[in-house]
Formats: structure tokens, C-alpha cells, sequence
């Protein structure tokens, strides 16, 4: 035997991290104990959703039906275990493995590995976050509807998700789609509830029911912060039970007045200072206790300094294209010869409908007679500006409201209820994450609806393991009190999960003349390792 044919490189880069993370939650041993182990077969489910996790958090964009490649380089048995082979995991037991979960109840298993994450991590739990998005699909997914109408109002369905078109946040209304709704921790974002939902479904029609659903599964008293689609009378009776923070829609009657007619306070000079410190300085708001839907409530009425800026300038070239719009149908409608006076008028009607801030009047239909002396009605009008329409957008301008349940013994102050709100992008990073084009979005081959769902699922585990690890991460650098170098060289203490990752490329695992070891671990990388949990 040659030398060369002594030595064995594999790559590990940043798996090793991943897959540490997967160990250290436990995932493997919840899977196995959920499906059994059947001593027949090479790989156990448990391992397959792990290799599963370790190739979505590798960045790498390969589908599932190239998976047993993505190992072919790695050190899969430092990665999965002793005697894991690649060809282990073809497509046919990854798609078994699928179905079996499944079956199974993906809900049921994501609550328990959510239960293992609290009970080893100390998750501050206080506020938790809900928000949804949609993730189009190709093909065609044709399926018997005729009990759609029976299961609506089931939250956790007994039946597969319906693939069709809806309300798009992907900006594809041409494409079919499925809608995910995702509960996280304020701290650190982790994910604690998810659920795939048709197509088509409403978030006025079903938030109501994952919030009662959720508080079901998982028993802590945690305060809810969700958007308007939440601010509802059915869905307010329906989580009078629950804490909430919401925000309140501008449709309901008595929102327009207090946005109209209330002056926010002034701030006070003690309390500039504190403001500043809670990067509220562009921030003032007044709170009225009111009572909608039965419920007693604090709404916070905010105005932002920064959106009202935003509102106006918005509003001013609202403004300038509708007087240039209104000057081209002022000389349309002044130049057409009608036949009736009707006739003129209800173009006049129709060409208002166009317009918001401004209106065409009419000032005079004169009776004359056309070339070939036929009677007809011209119409002189002018352009007039819609005075009360316009002060109601400067007055709104900047203005929202936020509602809360807590009141009285149970209140929360105006800066926490704002501040809390703001941190409502909690949802909205980890959707930005699972719609990564570097992540296995890509991987949407399945021609099932539950293997939709089931891959949703497996996504939002490692957006799980993902933030889990920034959030450990960010917590010892910020307890040591020393950072590390980000993309730009500045030393940082919220460094992303991804930049480490891209500082673990060239680690390698090899075997010389028998002798097994981990080669480019640098002291700097060490010293993150030492940051991260014992399993990586």
C-alpha cells in the first residue's frame, strides 16, 4: 500500500457545530423513541433527520434527491455515527422516514423537541411572537376538496394541506402556495409552534385558533404579540383567556376617531433621557382605556416621528400624481361631446372613483350642437382638492395604535408594550431564513401535500437549531464580555450564526496510518467552540 493511500481527508467545516447542536437538543433520541427503532434497518429515523438537519444548515442548495452526494466528501461517521455510509441514505428510506413522521404527527414532535429546548436552555419565555408567510410551489397538487368545508374549522388538521392559490407575501398570486404560521421566543427567536396551513387560508380566520391551540400544547404564561390580523371581536372572545399585544386596524370606527381627534403627550425633559435609552426617542403616544368586544383593554395611541416624516412625503406625491392624473382627465372629459347630460355626468362619477385626493366638479353642462347639427352637452368643471380627506392622512400620518389585554393589577408600561411590539420582526427573520435561496427552499420536489408540510417541519427544526446556536453564542460573548471579528473586521458581540460558519471552512477530519484527528482548528476557533454547548 502506498503512503498517499494511508491518508483519508474528509471535510467537516461547520458540520461538526451543526450536528453538535442537533446532539446536544436531543433530536435523534426524540425521533427514535417517537417511531422505534427497527434493528433490520441500517440508519434509524432518528439519524436520517439529523443528516437531514446537518445538509439544510449546509448552505449548500442540493436537493434531497442528491443527498447521499452532499456525504460523499464529509466524515459522516463523526458527523452521524460509526459505520453510517452514504449510500445509507438514498432517496427511497429519506422518503419512508418522511412519511413516517408524518403519520406520526409533525406538530406533536416539533412540541416535544420544543419542551427539550426549554428544560436544558433556559428560554425567557415571557413574550412569544406570531406571524405567518407563504411559500409558492410548481406543479399541480389536484386533490378531492369535497371536505374542506367540514374540516375548516379544525386548527391541527386530520387532513393534508390544501395547495392552491391565495394571498401571496411572495408576490407570485400566478403560483399555488401553502402558509406557514410561526410562534417564537422574543430571546433569541427561537421557534416554539408551527403550522402549515392551505393555500388560501386567512390569517383573521385561523390566528385566533393557533393561539388557543399553542397555549394547549405548550403550558406557560406567556404573553402573545401579533399583528392586526389577530384585532378581531370572534378572535378576541376567543383568546380572552390568553395575554396579548396586538396592534389595532384602522377599519374599526373608534381607531379613526382617537387617531383623528386625540393629541399625543408631550414628553416631559426626565423623561427625554430615559426614552433615549430605550431608542424611544421618536416615539410619543397617550393611552386610553377602552372596551371593544366585550374585552377591557389599554390601547397605546403612538405616533413616530420617523413614519410621520415617511406618511407626508408619501402623501405630498400621492398629491403631485394625482393633480397630473387629474389634469389629463379634466381635458378628456372637457373635450367629449355627450349626448346626454347622464351620459356626462356618470363619466365624471366613474373618473372620481380614480382619484383620493382630489375631484373633478362639475361647474356648468352647456347644451350645444355638434358639426352635424346634432344636439349635445359639454361639460366646464375644474379641479378641486379633497380638503377633509387630505387633513385625515396629515393627522394619521405616523399614527398607529396598540392594543393590550393587560390592565389594571397586570399592566404593562406604554415604553414595554412599544418596545415589545417592535420586536415583532422575531417571526419575520426567521422567515427571511427558511426563504434563503442557500437553504433547501429549493428542495420543494415532493408531489404530496404532506410531504409539503413534512418538509416545512424539518425547515423550522433547523431554524430551531440555527437560532438556538446564535442565541448560545451571543450569550457567552456578551457573559465574557470579549467579541470576535465580524465580516468587516470589527470585533462584534452578536456575530450571525452564518459568519462562524464561514469561519469553520477548512476544517478536516483525518485518518493517517490508522491515527484519527480534526486538523485547522485555530486558537480563535477554539475559542468560539469553547462558547458553544459541550456537544459541539
Amino acid at each position: 500500500m502506498s503512503y498517499l493511500e494511508e491518508i483519508q481527508v474528509k471535510n467537516l467545516d461547520h458540520l461538526g457545530i451543526v450536528a453538535g447542536l442537533i446532539d446536544e437538543i436531543g433530536i435523534v433520541k426524540i425521533i427514535n423513541n417517537k417511531l422505534g427503532i427497527d434493528v433490520r434497518e441500517k440508519i434509524s429515523a432518528g439519524t436520517v433527520v439529523k443528516s437531514i438537519l446537518i445538509n439544510g444548515l449546509g448552505f449548500v442548495s442540493r436537493p434531497l434527491y442528491l443527498f447521499s452526494q452532499f456525504f460523499q466528501d464529509k466524515a459522516i461517521e463523526k458527523l452521524l455515527g460509526e459505520r453510517i455510509k452514504p449510500d445509507y441514505l438514498n432517496d427511497d428510506k429519506i422518503g419512508r422516514v418522511m412519511d413516517e413522521l408524518y403519520k406520526y404527527g409533525l406538530n406533536d414532535i416539533f412540541i416535544e423537541v420544543v419542551l427539550e429546548v426549554i428544560k436544558k436552555i433556559k428560554i425567557d419565555l415571557k413574550y412569544s411572537h406570531l406571524d405567518s408567510t407563504s411559500f409558492h410551489l410548481d406543479g399541480e397538487y389536484k386533490r378531492e376538496e369535497d371536505k374542506e368545508k367540514q374540516e375548516e374549522e379544525k386548527i391541527i388538521k386530520e387532513r393534508p394541506i390544501f395547495i392552491k392559490k391565495g394571498y401571496s407575501r411572495d408576490h407570485r398570486p400566478d403560483l399555488k402556495q401553502c402558509v406557514l404560521d410561526l410562534i417564537t421566543s422574543q430571546d433569541g427567536d427561537i421557534p416554539l409552534f408551527v403550522r402549515v396551513g392551505d393555500g388560501n387560508e386567512s390569517d383573521k380566520a385561523v390566528f385566533g385558533k393557533v393561539l388557543v391551540e399553542f397555549k394547549k400544547q405548550i403550558k406557560f404564561d406567556s404573553i402573545m404579540i401579533c399583528d392586526s390580523a389577530l384585532y378581531g371581536q370572534e378572535n378576541l372572545q376567543l383568546i380572552q383567556h390568553l395575554k396579548w399585544i396586538t396592534r389595532v386596524p384602522m377599519t374599526i370606527k373608534k381607531a379613526k376617531e382617537l387617531v383623528q381627534n386625540i393629541e399625543v403627550e408631550e414628553v416631559k425633559d426626565e423623561d427625554k433621557e430615559k426614552r433615549s435609552d430605550l431608542n424611544l426617542e421618536s416615539y410619543t403616544w397617550k393611552e386610553e382605556i377602552v372596551t371593544y368586544g366585550g374585552i377591557k383593554q389599554t390601547w397605546l395611541i403612538v405616533l413616530s416621528e420617523k413614519r410621520q416624516k415617511s406618511d407626508l412625503e408619501k402623501l405630498e406625491k400621492q398629491l403631485s400624481q394625482e393633480e397630473k392624473k387629474s389634469q389629463k382627465f379634466l381635458k378628456e372629459i372637457q373635450s367629449e361631446e355627450f349626448e346626454h347630460p347622464q351620459a356626462a355626468r356618470y363619466k365624471l362619477k366613474a373618473i372620481n372613483k380614480k382619484l383620493r385626493l382630489l375631484e373633478i366638479k362639475e361647474v356648468e353642462l352647456i347644451e350645444t350642437y355638434s358639426k352635424k347639427k346634432e344636439k349635445i352637452y359639454k361639460m366646464i368643471s375644474l379641479i378641486i382638492k379633497k380638503d377633509e380627506e387630505i387633513s385625515r392622512k396629515t393627522k394619521e400620518a405616523g399614527k398607529f395604535i396598540l392594543a393590550t389585554n393587560l390592565v389594571e393589577e397586570n399592566k404593562l408600561e406604554a415604553s414595554e408594550i412599544l418596545i415589545t411590539y417592535k420586536n415583532q420582526q422575531s417571526t419575520e427573520r426567521g422567515f427571511r431564513f427558511l426563504k434563503d435561496p442557500l437553504f433547501f427552499t429549493d428542495s420543494f420536489f415532493v408531489k404530496k401535500p404532506e410531504r409539503i408540510e413534512t418538509m416545512l417541519f424539518l425547515m423550522s427544526l433547523c431554524l430551531l437549531i440555527y437560532n438556538l446556536g446564535q442565541r448560545e453564542l451571543r450569550n457567552c460573548l456578551k457573559r465574557v464580555k470579549k467579541g470576535i471579528n465580524n465580516q468587516v473586521g470589527k470585533v462584534t458581540l452578536r456575530p450571525t450564526l452564518r459568519w462562524i460558519f464561514q469561519c469553520f471552512q477548512g476544517i478536516h477530519y483525518v485518518i493517517l496510518n490508522g491515527v484519527k484527528q480534526i486538523v485547522n482548528l485555530t486558537e480563535e476557533r477554539r475559542f468560539i467552540l469553547s462558547l458553544l454547548p459541550a456537544s459541539c
